[in-house]
C-alpha cells in the first residue's frame, strides 16, 4: 500500500516542509497578523470574560440557524453595521469559511466572477472549481476593464478583490472600485488585512478611498488580524445576508462562532474605535521608520523577496537569534520566497524594536539583494 513518506521527503529536500513550532514568548513579534497588539492585552481578555458572566451559556451549542445564535452574536453584528455602514451582517467561523460562503453561494451558473490573481487562497480554492471564473492581473484596472468588456454573462457580474493583499501589502486601487460601479457589478471585498490598519479612522480600504458601501458592496472582515480575536463577518445588504443564511453551506452546516471569541472581538473593536488616533499615529510612525531604511509600504505589510528558499530560512533563523520573528513565506503560498514583516504594535518599545529589526535586516538582506520598493 502506498504511503506518504516519499512526498514528505521531497518536501524536505526542497525546503518546503512545514511544521508546527513553539517559539519563545519573549520574541518581538513581526510575523503574526496581530497588527494592533491586542492579542496580548490581558485587560481586554478579562473584560470579555466578565461580559460572558451575564449569560446562562458561554458555548455556541449549535448552528446559528438552529439554536446557536447568542445575544452576543447579535450585539456584535449590530455594532459592526453601525460602525461600517452596512444594512446587515452575519458572523462566520473564519475568513476561510467566509470566502467559501461568498464564492460558493453567490456565484450562480449564469454569473461571471472576475477575481484578482492575488486573491486569497480560500477564495481561489472555490473559484477555480467554477467554469465561470476569470482571473484578472493583480491590481490592474485596465485588465479588469478589458475582461468586463469581453465577457458578457446572462446573469450577474461579481468582482472579488482584497483591500490589502496579505502576501505583498498592496492596497486595492480606487480605479477598480470605479470599474465595479461603472459596470454595476457586485464587489466582494476581503478586508481581512485592511480593517484596523488603513483609513483615517482605521475602517479599511473603503475609508482609505473615501468611499461608502453600496447595496452591491459585500465586505468580508476578520477578527483574527488587527482585532486580536478569532472569527469573521460578512457585511452587505439585507438581501445578500438573508440569501447567504439560506444558501451558504459554511454558515448553515457549522456550529456558530465561539461565544468567548465573539465577546473578545466586541471588546477589542470597541477599544480601537472609541479613540483610534493613538493607533493611527503609531502605525504612521512605524511606516516612517521602515521608509528611513529604504523600504516603503502604505499598509502594515512589508515583504522582502529572496532568490532562494534556503537563504530565506537561514535569514529567519538568524533573526530569531537576535530576538525577532518574521514570516518566511514559501511556495506554493507565493511564487517567489519572501520574508514577510508585519508592522505590529508591540507591548512596549514598538519603534525601538522595529528600528533594531530593520538594522538587522540591512545586514542580513541587503548584501544579498537590494531593497525592493513596494
Amino acid at each position: 500500500m502506498p504511503d506518504y513518506s516519499f512526498a514528505l521527503r521531497a518536501l524536505r529536500k526542497a525546503h518546503l516542509h512545514r511544521e508546527r513550532r513553539l517559539y519563545p514568548p519573549n520574541l518581538a513579534d513581526f510575523a503574526s497578523n496581530d497588527y494592533l497588539g491586542l492579542g496580548g492585552r490581558k485587560d481586554l481578555l478579562q473584560k470579555a470574560f466578565e461580559l460572558l458572566q451575564g449569560f446562562n451559556t458561554h458555548a455556541p451549542k449549535a448552528s446559528m440557524l438552529v439554536n446557536g445564535y447568542h445575544p452576543l452574536h447579535h450585539e456584535l453584528e449590530s455594532y459592526l453595521c453601525q460602525l461600517l455602514g452596512f444594512e446587515a451582517c452575519v458572523l462566520v467561523g473564519s475568513g476561510f469559511l467566509g470566502n467559501v460562503a461568498l464564492i460558493g453561494a453567490l456565484v450562480r451558473p449564469s454569473d461571471l466572477l472576475l477575481m484578482d490573481a492575488h486573491y486569497h487562497a480560500s477564495g481561489q480554492f472555490i473559484a477555480k472549481k467554477s467554469p465561470n471564473t476569470i482571473f484578472f492581473k493583480h491590481n490592474d484596472s485596465k485588465d479588469l476593464q478589458a475582461k468586463l468588456e469581453k465577457y458578457k454573462p446572462k446573469g450577474r457580474v461579481l468582482i472579488a478583490i482584497e483591500g490589502v493583499y496579505s502576501m505583498d501589502g498592496h492596497i486595492a486601487p480606487l480605479e477598480i472600485f470605479k470599474c465595479a460601479k461603472e459596470h454595476n457589478a457586485y464587489l466582494i471585498l476581503d478586508e481581512a488585512h485592511s480593517l484596523g490598519t488603513i483609513g483615517t479612522h482605521l475602517k479599511g480600504v473603503l475609508e482609505h478611498h473615501n468611499l461608502k458601501p453600496t447595496e452591491k458592496t459585500i465586505v468580508l472582515g476578520t477578527f483574527s488580524k488587527a482585532y486580536g480575536s478569532y472569527g469573521a463577518f460578512i457585511g452587505a445588504s439585507g438581501e445578500i445576508v438573508d440569501f447567504l443564511c439560506n444558501r451558504a453551506k459554511s454558515i448553515i452546516y457549522t456550529t456558530s462562532l465561539s461565544v468567548l471569541d465573539t465577546a473578545l472581538s466586541l471588546v477589542n473593536i470597541e477599544e480601537v474605535y472609541q479613540d483610534p488616533s493613538p493607533f493611527v499615529a503609531l502605525l504612521e510612525q512605524m511606516r516612517g521608520c521602515v521608509a528611513s531604511f529604504g523600504w516603503h509600504t502604505k499598509s502594515n505589510i512589508l515583504t522582502l523577496p529572496f532568490v532562494g528558499i534556503a537563504h530565506l530560512l537561514e535569514t529567519q533563523e538568524k533573526l530569531l537569534k537576535e530576538g525577532f520573528i518574521c514570516g518566511a513565506i514559501r511556495p506554493p503560498t507565493v511564487q517567489q520566497p519572501l520574508l514577510r514583516v508585519g508592522l505590529n504594535v508591540q507591548a512596549t518599545n514598538t519603534l525601538r524594536l522595529l528600528k533594531s529589526l530593520c538594522g538587522c535586516l540591512q545586514e542580513l538582506y541587503l548584501p544579498k539583494r537590494p531593497p525592493v520598493v513596494g
